[in-house]
Order: structure tokens, then sequence, then C-alpha cells
């Protein structure tokens, strides 16, 4: 791996779509995730709810955003959930953030995490809940916060340096706050993922006084030795703390991009291990840690080394560098579309898990064109990464069979009970013109996470094999069952669909391009009538009113 990806390199890092069709393809599972940032409204929401309507109108901007980001196959959000010692959901620990209402402690209305979760999951979008952990804020901030604030109510574990607050990493009972804190959303939420952000000291803390808590807890470690072992048993605390609630809730970090210093690369003084004492690879390696997103926001050397440097000592874990879409910015470094661009096929040709980009604005501003890239970049849908060190396999479906209803195929299979405790079984069904079905190939897929046994399909060809896998929680596939079509069907009129029934109010019909692009969106009819599209490959889906997709077809005019 490790010499491949050098070559990939050293070919001058202009990366033509021949030299990476020749290295990789689109990927069947991995992150495509975004940062969405909630301190001073950033991202979301931009609307303060000051009277009732003001809750619909921030509800909007939230389901407007993540259209759009399903528009570019984004399937993963990372949404900061506690800000500065608050928070955007009802909590008996922490008090409500004021940018949901521009005052601190006052309630939106509503449950702003709830609505969120619920959103993305109509999308097919994991959420993870980002923490920002120890950073308090600026003094302003913290007393805004009052009484309700951790400041004033538990003062031992909070420390002023450099004109911020913070929680203070080297007090034992700031673990037990912080594992807290993640079980109350863990407990009360059905989040995907818990994202620890800031989970480090403060940026170089040379003079950051800490001696007395050293002297006290450090055992006769050294003290950055201390300062990292306090920093993991937070790690270590809230970790085993979500799997204990949910072992399937992922649990993910943002570490600085540089590891440590390498070989034949510096750092240049900025790095996780030494720098803020993250040791994030060892927490992969000692299994704390699901997912890294490092902050890989650099450029050339600064950015290819390091990213190898992560994805090989990984720990059969997960890797998903976190990109930095915002450099492209005048203000923020102006660099050129292509810097992004070769980082994205790097990354993929290196078998990362993945990608991570900083942050929603950035991407829908379209700076540059980065979107359209990363929407051509990604023109299939993916699958969420398996944690398979976590889970066995689930069994397989069993008696897949399908039925002919005039111009329309019912196929249907055996329920797969979910194992104790975890949600239930969900099931992908794939298609296709040779046996044995490929399931690792993305093109053979023909709808993902269905929660029904049976599936809906209208289609002209005469033979096909088809194959469902049953998929649990932690997202790890089972072998398929499969089933053989080999039966002519008669033909549909040249410009007309005739659909199936639906007996759902307020479905539609909806008409996209092979990009995904919605062409046309109409109420339910079993007639449709697609004359007027150029000749090409489409989608025909039917949506329910609550946004699920009752049926899919593609099609070729």
């Amino acid at each position: 791996m490790k010499s491949l990806i050098i070559t990939i390199i050293s070919i001058g890092l202009l990366f033509a779509d021949a030299v990476y069709a020749q290295y990789c393809g689109t990927p069947k599972r991995e992150y495509r995730a975004v940062w969405m940032t909630t301190i001073e409204n950033l991202d979301w929401p931009k609307t303060r709810i000051k009277s009732p309507g003001d809750i619909a109108r921030q509800q909007q901007e939230l389901t407007t955003l993540l259209d759009s980001l399903k528009s570019y196959n984004i399937n993963t959000v990372l949404l900061q959930t506690r800000v500065r010692g608050d928070v955007i959901y009802p909590s008996a620990i922490e008090p409500f953030s004021a940018v949901l209402t521009g005052k601190a402690g006052k309630d939106p209305g509503y449950d702003p995490l709830a609505f969120a979760i619920e959103e993305c999951h109509k999308r097919d979008m994991q959420l993870h809940a980002w923490l920002v952990t120890l950073p308090l804020g600026k003094l302003k901030h913290v007393n805004s916060l009052g009484k309700m604030g951790v400041c004033r109510k538990r003062p031992n574990l909070c420390k002023l340096y450099q004109g911020s607050w913070y929680m203070e990493p080297g007090e034992p009972q700031t673990a037990e706050y912080l594992t807290a804190l993640v079980a109350e959303i863990v407990e009360r939420y059905n989040v995907d993922g818990i994202h620890l952000d800031y989970i480090r000291y403060p940026d170089r803390p040379r003079d950051y006084n800490d001696h007395a808590l050293h002297k006290r807890y450090g055992k006769g470690q050294k003290l950055a030795d201390w300062r990292r072992s306090n920093i993991t048993a937070i790690v270590r605390s809230i970790y085993n703390k979500v799997k204990s609630i949910k072992p399937w809730v992922r649990v993910s970090c943002a570490p600085l991009g540089k590891h440590d210093d390498l070989s034949c690369y510096p750092s240049r003084g900025w790095n996780a291990r030494v720098t803020v004492f993250q040791e994030a690879q060892k927490w992969l390696d000692e299994g704390i840690m699901d997912i890294l997103f490092p902050m890989m926001y650099f450029s050339g050397n600064n950015f290819y080394p390091f990213m190898l440097d992560w994805q090989e000592n990984r720990s059969g874990r997960h890797i998903a560098p976190g990109l930095g879409v915002y450099r492209l910015l005048d203000s923020e470094g102006d660099w050129p579309l292509d810097e992004v661009t070769r980082q994205l096929f790097t990354t993929r040709a290196a078998g990362a898990s993945g990608t991570a980009l900083f942050r929603v604005e950035h991407l829908l501003q379209n700076n540059k064109g980065v979107a359209d890239f990363f929407k051509a970049f990604n023109s299939h849908p993916a699958l969420i990464p398996s944690m398979t060190w976590c889970d066995a396999a689930p069994a397989a479906p069993e008696s897949l069979n399908g039925e002919r209803m005039g111009d329309t195929l019912r196929l249907s299979w055996q329920a797969v009970e979910a194992k104790s405790g975890m949600p239930a079984t969900r099931y992908n069904l794939y298609r296709s013109a040779s046996y044995p079905v490929d399931t690792e190939n993305i093109d053979n897929l023909v709808a993902a996470n269905l929660r029904d046994t049976q599936y809906l399909w209208i289609d002209t060809q005469a033979d096909a094999y088809w194959a469902v896998t049953a998929v649990d929680a932690y997202e790890v596939e089972s072998t398929p069952a499969e089933w053989h079509q080999a039966i002519v069907y008669s033909k549909l009129h040249r410009d007309t669909f005739l659909l199936p029934d639906v007996q759902e109010w307020g479905a539609r019909v909806l008409i996209k391009d092979a990009g995904g692009r919605l062409l046309l969106s109409s109420p339910f009819n079993r007639k449709v009538n697609v004359s007027g599209l150029p000749s090409g490959c489409y989608r025909l889906e039917i949506m329910s009113r609550k946004g699920t997709t009752l049926m899919r077809h593609p099609f070729v005019r």
C-alpha cells in the first residue's frame, strides 16, 4: 500500500481521471462527512427564535441544508451539539445555547437535536453529536451562562488560561463530568455517533500551570506523559460508557492533522501527540476510538505523508481525514481547487474510510467549483463503513423470491430478527445481469437500508440475478440470499410508465438524471409520461410525504 501511494503522489500530484481510475474506483462504503457548526450561528441556525413562528423558520433552514447535503451524497453530519459549555438540546446538566434563541438558557420551544436526528434519518444520513469537550469560552460567554454554567457549578473542574476558560484535564472528575454529559445524549437520543472535539490541552500550553495537580496525581510520571494519560483517561471513560449503553454508537474525534514528527517530514512544532498531548494513534490501538477525523487543513508535503501515517497506523479502525475546503477562500489561503481535488483522490486511493469537510457553508458556497467537483467525485451514494471489530455478521435473509404483478416485480424475503437489544435489521437489495451478484459493486445496489421485507421494481429486461443482505446497527452486512429472475415481461409503453398503486396520501413521483439532479416532481399518478426527456439514463422514484422512498427504478431512454 505504501509503495502504491508514493507512486501516486510522485505522479506530479496532477491526478488525471485516467490515473485515478487505474488505482481505485468509487467505493461502496465510505464516510462522506461534513461538520455543521452552530457556534456563532455559522452554519445553522441563522434564525434565532424570538416568536413561535421562528421555530418553523429555524427548522426549515436545517431541512434545506440537509436536502442540499443529500444532493451531494453526504452521508454523515457532525452536528455541533455542545458549543462551549452549553448545548442545543434540553439537558439536565448544561443550559441551552444562545445560538438557538439569542439568550443562554432559554428554551427554544422544541428539541433541536431530536429534530435534526429525525431529519437526517429520513434522508438516510447519520447524525453524530459533535461535542466541544474542554474549551468553555471567553469570560463574557461564561458569565452569560450564570449559575447554570459549569464554571459556576463545578469551579474545581475549570481553569482560566490566556483569557479563556477550560475544563481541567488533570482533574479526574473532569472525565466523570464529560462522560455523564455524553451518557445523557446516548441514553435519550438515537444518535449514530459521538464526536469529540478539542479533546486536548490548550494550544501550545508552555505556561499552562497544572504543576500542583501533577504533583498530586502524577505518580512519578513526567509532565508530558501525565498530560497524555489525562486526555486518554477522558477518551477511555467516554468510549466505555457509550459502549455500555449502545455499543453500536460510533465514537470519533478530530485530532490535530499531524500525529507526530515523521522520519522525513517534521511537523514544524504543531502535532497532536507532543504539542497538545493527544495520543490518538494509541487510542485506536487500545480500541477506545472507532473513527478519527484528523484535521488535515494543510497542503503539499504537510498533507500527504501525514495522511499516509494516519492510514498506516489505524489498527484496523477507521480514518477519514478532515479536509479544509474553507482554505479555498481568499482570506483563508486562497488555495487553487486542484489542491482539494488531489487530496480527495489520494485519500481514496490510499484506502481511507472516507473524508470529512470543514464546513457546511464552505461546501455549499461552491467556491471555485468545489461542490460541483465533490458531486462528480461522489456520483454514487455510499454506505456507512462497517464496524467489523464490534460484531459478527447477521444471519442472511431467507426465501428471496419475486412475483410478477403486471409490469411490476414484487420481491420479498423473510425478516431477520435483530440481536437482543439492537435496533431493527435493515436490508440492501442488489441486481445484476451476471451470477453471482457482486454485492461489493456499488453499481449493483438497487436500494439500501430498507426497513420492509419487500420491494417493487418496474422492469422490462427478461433476465436478471437478485440478491438481498441483512444489515445490523454496526453496518455489518450478511452473506446474500439470491434469486434468478428469468421471466419475459411485457414491454411498457414507449413514453409512459404504468406505476403500481400506492395507498399513501401525499406521495410524489420524482425523476432524476444519472447524477441525482431532480428533473421532475409531481403528485403521484399511476401513469407517468417521459416523452419530454432526451436520450440518457434516469431514475424514477416514488417518495412518501414523510420523505421515505417507496420505490426506485433506473431506466434508459
